[in-house]
């Protein structure tokens, strides 16, 4: 049966799942893994090229001072003659040679960690000695041991481990290991340096978007970090200068609208009651009603600024101003309060729309808030009608009023929703409609930790 082998796709996508997600861990294996190939790669050429020759060179002097013991002994076997060898090769060459009687050749040997070592010797000796020979270099820690067959015995050579090896290629990796990890270090530092700055102005943007200022906030880093943080700034200063003329604009067409608003309700006070009078009120008041909507939903967040504050406090007083218009309200809270920091108009306006919405839907209400890992969870449950979880979504659009489901008061012009989600977002959240245990709708208000 054939082997079947992964797509390239599937290799692609393995690979981009192994690699670092964020900035930092990308651009240290960009700069640090080049370093730790080169430098794999000068010791594999050293330990092949240089290191592997200087050990045979010297495998091969080691070979032919053993084979000059071993014809010396051989030329004179007697204790003398073995004595004035082992003297000899002791001030000339620092081997310590030793006659063995009656003694067989070790069968079996531990091997080295690096197989050049003993490739050489073995090597070397072969190409000088013609007699039977056995090596072992991992026993002695300083010494390497080679014992020769002779005629009745074997003769033991210990030589020093300098002899047959090149004993500075571990000074060498140790250089190279230390040279890599303060290049890494090195690398470490300049690279959060350069995230930091990216950090910092990612960091600035969002607390822009959630509406809160960041004045220590400067451009520094690379130069295209500083271009993208001064577009920023510059972006920054044109959405603001805009909020302020449309927050302007809005307070003035405010004011022009309430005044002819007022004196009709002036004139409408002085006239004499009846059915007609009364249904004139009614307009007037419809129509106030619809202008603070129109203009709570344009002016969105505005200028305010964000602060600290207790978001279970802010619930009940929303939810003590949908009582007071005859709806019974049930309110669960944390024992500890919920601490919280955002702009307390929009959220307070995000409450009440939900609160009253419910309260305008269903005869049973319910108010509750819980800290999660995540931020402040906000559920408004009621016992109404509901929504379809098609058109749940279709709500959340500005000025749509949906159909007998939800039965809409006379009021309604179909913003509640809309100004709700749209302060939830504004501080990093979201509003979502699901089926309440009520029975209803269940409206979710959620605020992310750290605004």
């Amino acid at each position: 049966m054939a082997r079947s082998f992964p797509a390239p796709e599937a290799w692609r996508r393995l690979i981009k799942r192994s690699l670092p997600a964020t900035l930092y861990g990308r651009t240290f294996l960009i700069i640090v893994l080049p370093v730790a190939l080169m430098q794999l790669a000068v010791a594999w050429v050293f330990f092949d090229a240089h290191w592997r020759t200087v050990t045979m060179q010297l495998s091969d002097g080691l070979a032919g001072d053993v084979a000059w013991a071993l014809e010396s002994y051989e030329d004179d076997p007697s204790p003398a003659g073995l004595a004035r060898t082992a003297g000899r090769a002791e001030r000339s060459m620092s081997l310590s040679i030793a006659y063995l009687p009656d003694r067989p050749l070790p069968e079996t040997r531990r091997r080295n960690a690096f197989a050049t070592v003993d490739s050489s010797l073995r090597q070397a000796l072969a190409a000088r000695i013609d007699a039977p020979f056995w090596f072992d270099t991992t026993r002695y820690p300083a010494y390497i041991d080679i014992r020769v067959q002779t005629h009745g015995g074997v003769l033991r050579v210990l030589a020093p481990r300098e002899r047959a090896v090149a004993t500075q290629g571990g000074i060498f990796l140790g250089w190279m290991a230390a040279a890599t990890l303060i290049l890494t270090g090195v690398s470490l530092v300049f690279i959060r340096n350069q995230v930091r700055a990216i950090e910092r102005l990612a960091q600035a943007a969002e607390d822009f978007g959630r509406g809160r200022d960041a004045p220590a906030f400067k451009p520094y880093g690379a130069r295209e970090v500083r271009q993208a943080a001064k577009a920023f700034l510059a972006m920054k200063a044109r959405i603001q200068r805009q909020i302020e003329q449309r927050t302007a604009l809005l307070a003035s067409v405010s004011h022009d609208l309430r005044t002819p608003l007022t004196r009709l309700r002036l004139e409408l006070a002085m006239t004499d009651p009846g059915p007609a009078t009364e249904a004139m009120k009614r307009d007037l008041s419809e129509m106030e009603h619809m202008i603070d909507e129109y203009l709570a939903f344009a002016r969105g967040e505005g200028g305010e600024q964000a602060v600290d504050m207790d978001l279970g406090a802010l619930v009940r007083e929303a939810a003590e101003g949908a009582r007071r218009s005859g709806s019974p309200i049930e309110v669960t809270l944390p024992a500890d309060g919920v601490p919280y920091r955002g702009r307390r108009g929009a959220l307070k306006r995000a409450l009440a729309n939900l609160i009253s919405n419910a309260s305008a839907h269903g005869e049973q209400v319910h108010v509750g808030v819980s800290l999660t890992d995540g931020g402040v969870t906000v559920t408004v449950d009621d016992d109404g009608p509901g929504i379809p979880p098609e058109r749940r979504e279709e709500a959340f659009r500005a000025f749509n009023r949906l159909d007998d489901s939800r039965n809409q008061n006379a009021k309604g012009v179909g913003l509640g929703l809309a100004i709700a989600r749209d302060a939830a977002r504004g501080h990093g959240g979201d509003v979502r409609l699901e089926d309440s245990p009520l029975g209803g709708l269940r409206a979710v208000l959620r605020l992310p930790a750290g605004s």
